[in-house]
């Protein structure tokens, strides 16, 4: 074990997972990623566990690699079809991990749950920006409140603390996470160039005016460990953002210019129907430019990319309190995604 410490990422083949995992890695944890299967690319300097959360049995199982774990960062999410029936497996998940590190990891000093906007009902629709940590919950159910009140719980009295992060649209690079806002813009422009068209706006109206943010993962890797590590953290939430804001019809021209396209007036679709036929489409592509066959289905998930194309009302986090406490780290939105896109360029998911 090095000085710093072992470091549990839960759901660690994700955008956010990975990231962490690279981050801890880079300035010295001994890392241990747990996911049901192992991310695309597996870096040596983490040492992986496959385990399902779910299962407590699959968790035993890697338990005996867990006893000098130090720090947990809980970053894993089951979907599942309504906002009820997501309440139960994801709770679940938390409670199956923290009794199996907390029988088998004796020297623990902190968990952080990543949590996000949904706390809030960013989801819901319009609602009090910008938005603050101490903000009241909105009506239930919701999987992020009975997360929280089960870390809570389980931390009081305990030597070990606990942190809740609350980015927005975690951007990064994973493959098979197709909750990936980078790579819907990605695969998106390159199927519009492919076919010979302009760059349109796929989404609600409204939505292309509105007021956004987004979290660039590296970023949120920096802040959840600092949170974790800072002692004035200890059991507090912060927001986390990229500390901007922005409007996806700014953002457009950057897009259409970094693809050597032209720009059109939005244009509303559906995009779970229109994209139903694109898989040889895309797969005509891949052989074209010598991409990575990885499939369409693995790529993007549309009913997401509808999903955050169809937010008409601002979403807007203050990130006055992280700063207040010392993190103070931040970046351009805009070009976080033409260098998330050259990195996607770069790894053969698209095109340059």
């Amino acid at each position: 074990m090095t000085g710093r410490g072992t470091a549990l990422v839960a759901g660690f083949s994700g955008v956010a997972g990975s990231a962490l995992a690279r981050h801890l890695a880079a300035i010295g944890y001994e890392v241990i990623g747990i996911a049901r299967k192992p991310p695309s690319y597996l870096s040596p300097d983490v040492r992986f566990r496959s385990a399902d959360l779910v299962e407590p049995v699959s968790l035993r199982a890697a338990g005996q690699h867990l006893g000098a774990v130090t720090h947990v960062f809980y970053t894993a999410f089951a979907n599942a079809p309504g906002w009820v029936a997501q309440v139960a497996p994801n709770a679940a998940m938390l409670r199956n991990l923290l009794d199996c590190v907390e029988d088998a990891a004796s020297g623990l000093r902190h968990v952080s749950l990543l949590q996000g906007t949904k706390y809030y009902g960013a989801h819901l629709g319009p609602f009090r920006t910008p938005i603050r940590e101490d903000d009241a919950r909105h009506f239930p159910p919701s999987f992020y409140y009975d997360q929280q009140d089960l870390l809570a719980g389980r931390q009081a009295g305990k030597t070990w603390s606990c942190s809740f992060i609350r980015p927005h649209t975690i951007c990064g690079y994973a493959v098979g996470t197709p909750l990936n806002l980078i790579m819907v813009l990605g695969v998106y422009a390159t199927l519009g160039r492919e076919l010979g068209l302009p760059l349109r706006w796929p989404g609600k109206p409204a939505a292309f005016w509105t007021v956004y943010q987004t979290t660039d993962a590296d970023l949120l890797a920096r802040a959840m460990t600092w949170a974790a590590t800072e002692k004035r953290c200890a059991n507090e939430a912060f927001n986390i953002t990229n500390g901007d804001f922005i409007r996806f019809e700014h953002l457009w021209p950057r897009l259409a210019q970094h693809f050597g396209m032209e720009t059109a007036a939005p244009q509303q679709i559906d995009l779970p129907q229109f994209m139903a036929d694109k898989s040889e489409t895309w797969a005509a592509i891949q052989r074209k430019h010598g991409l990575e066959p990885v499939p369409f289905t693995a790529l993007v998930d549309w009913n997401y990319a509808q999903y955050a194309f169809s937010c008409a009302w601002d979403i807007m986090s203050s990130t006055l309190k992280a700063r207040q406490f010392g993190f103070q780290d931040c970046l351009d939105t805009y070009d976080m995604f033409i260098r998330n896109l050259r990195v996607l360029s770069d790894r053969r998911l698209i095109p340059a």
